[in-house]
């Protein structure tokens, strides 16, 4: 007899229990792969069966499609991945989550708590990370497994209810309007759920206990792998075309396949009984049916594999029409810096990657400003307005992105599990920001006090500029060698860095003698020596936070 809230929470308990140990694997295997996420994603070129790997291999690690797609649609949206190098990894993606399948597949659901046992002490107690982060694997895979099977232990007495029956014989997916119910039903489900991963548990422990047949199970898994590409489609609002391009590219190419398999949906289904060993409606002596898992699993690859080598020579033409589809206009994001979606919908190594890469942008931006003000170290320049407004433009954005950067990174850390390595780079990223952003401010300084110069109608002596032009060259190269740091060159340059940074020490003193000896000869007024001083005390603090960036740097060598 079916007690419907007994069955309710015991159902919701158990996909707790499952997806909370989906989440726990994503970040473990996240934070042991170090920094192979990153370093698979920035392999990316237009080469699309590298692309396709790349997809797949990240999904498998972060064990979900979900966050790889939103990961490539922030990537688009920051104009750093091209379209077709997304539309690769998507597809690379919906091969990766079916080994989610495989893995709901092996029949080990009995030693759930087994692996939650021997697990959970080295995970609480054992200071290494490594053995740690091993840890988690096993009990996440623990609850995976422990929550899979409650379902199964809930859903059993579905099979004999009259009722259900009466349902599954509406929805057996042997006719086309009872298949296209199924794969509605598969795609809503996971658009509520937000995440297939999930579903997939529900099919399979609803399959594994005699509740559905095999063909509706699969027709299920066809409206799941629709249902996954809302989340892209939630990640591009408000985005670029080109990320908005990369979404819709995703949604097309998942509905395209399941309407193909929908055409020869009853060969299909015969080809899996075929390929796989052991009857689907096997029913062994506890009740339940030990093969179908295999049978949805392998349904679940071979459809995404065979979808996937089918495209790949006409990605061009899926280009184009994706292109047609979200035409260039509007949705271009605002600001200086454009997120990948909420932190907590990536990978942490991944999430560090994207703040690296804005770092290195907001560094060229520094030293355009610097650039900039070296321009303007000259008596005879002309149109000093048009640059002042530049260096001040500069300075507003890094203010902004020193803001964003700082607080995407904390919401970031908070959010997922990242490891001591990942959590070092990304603080020491939030330092080299804030001093980035410093440099700027007193690029800002040094224009404000040329304009006073301009404005009271003053002038330094030949000298006077000879000395700020000088200091002003070397400082400008000491910045040169430290964003080589950041750059990914020149790890060992910190004996050179602090070498050179005592003689800029020594140069500044110099400067100083030579306008006290100036001061003293009276070939400068009180005013302009003043602004002089001023200018010279910039200089040095520039120089002070170029040291500070480097400090920061220096825990991050790629």
């Amino acid at each position: 007899m079916i007690e419907p809230f007994k069955m309710g929470y015991t159902v919701l308990g158990g996909l707790g229990i499952f997806i909370l140990g989906m989440k726990i694997l994503s970040e473990s295997l996240q934070m042991l792969s170090g920094g192979l996420i990153r370093k698979a994603i920035s392999s990316v070129t237009t080469n699309r069966i590298l692309a396709v790997l790349v997809g797949l291999s990240v999904t498998a690690f972060v064990q979900s499609s979900s966050i790889t797609t939103v990961m490539v649609v922030g990537l688009t949206n920051a104009g750093l991945m091209q379209l077709s190098q997304a539309i690769g990894v998507i597809l690379g993606a919906n091969i990766g989550t079916t080994i989610t399948g495989w893995i709901l597949a092996v029949n080990i659901g009995k030693y759930g708590l087994l692996l939650i046992g021997l697990g959970i002490f080295p995970m609480l107690f054992v200071k290494n990370e490594r053995i740690s982060g091993i840890s988690k694997v096993l009990v996440a895979l623990g609850m995976i497994f422990f929550g899979l099977e409650i379902m199964s232990g809930a859903f059993k007495p579905l099979r004999d209810a009259e009722g259900f029956r009466h349902l599954m014989l509406l929805l057996d997916a042997r006719s086309l309007p009872s298949l296209l119910g199924c794969v509605a039903i598969g795609c809503l489900m996971t658009m509520v759920i937000q995440s297939s991963s999930a579903m997939l548990g529900i099919t399979m422990a609803l399959a594994t206990t005699g509740a559905i047949p095999m063909q509706t199970a699969v027709a299920l898994v066809l409206g799941e792998n629709i249902g996954t590409t809302i989340t892209a489609q939630l990640a591009s609002l408000g985005g670029t075309f080109t990320a908005r391009r990369a979404a819709m590219a995703h949604s097309m190419f998942n509905v395209l396949g399941v309407l193909i398999i929908i055409s020869i949906f009853s060969p299909f289904i015969g080809m899996i009984e075929t390929m796989v060993p052991g009857a689907a409606d096997y029913v062994n002596n506890a009740g339940s049916r030990p093969y179908i898992a295999a049978h949805i699993a392998f349904g679940h690859s071979f459809f995404n594999i065979a979808a996937t080598l089918i495209m790949l020579p006409f990605l061009q033409y899926l280009e184009r029409v994706v292109v047609k589809v979200v035409p260039e206009t509007g949705g271009a994001g605002a600001g200086p810096f454009k997120y990948i979606g909420p932190p907590g919908s990536m990978p942490v190594a991944m999430g560090v990657s994207m703040v690296h890469k804005e770092l290195k942008r907001m560094q060229g931006d520094v030293q355009e400003a610097l650039h900039l003000v070296g321009e303007l170290l000259q008596p005879e320049f002309k149109g000093r307005e048009r640059l002042y407004q530049k260096v001040k433009t500069i300075e507003e954005e890094t203010d902004i992105v020193q803001k964003e950067i700082t607080t995407f990174t904390v919401s970031l850390m908070q959010a997922g599990q990242a490891g001591l390595d990942q959590s070092d780079r990304a603080y020491a990223y939030v330092r080299a920001a804030d001093e980035l952003e410093s440099i700027a401010d007193y690029a800002v300084s040094i224009i404000t006090y040329m304009k006073r110069l301009e404005k009271n109608e003053l002038d330094f002596s030949e000298d006077a500029w000879k000395d700020l032009k000088s200091f002003h060259a070397k400082i400008f190269a000491f910045f040169t060698l430290v964003e080589k740091t950041l750059q990914g060159e020149a790890s060992d340059r910190t004996s050179a860095v602090r070498e050179e940074a005592g003689r800029l020490n020594e140069l500044a003193d110099d400067i100083r003698d030579s306008h006290l000896d100036r001061m003293k000869a009276g070939s400068c007024g009180a005013l302009s020596a003043l602004i002089f001083s001023d200018m010279a005390i910039a200089l040095r603090r520039i120089k002070n936070h170029t040291v500070n960036l480097h400090e920061a740097l220096s825990v991050e060598v790629q």
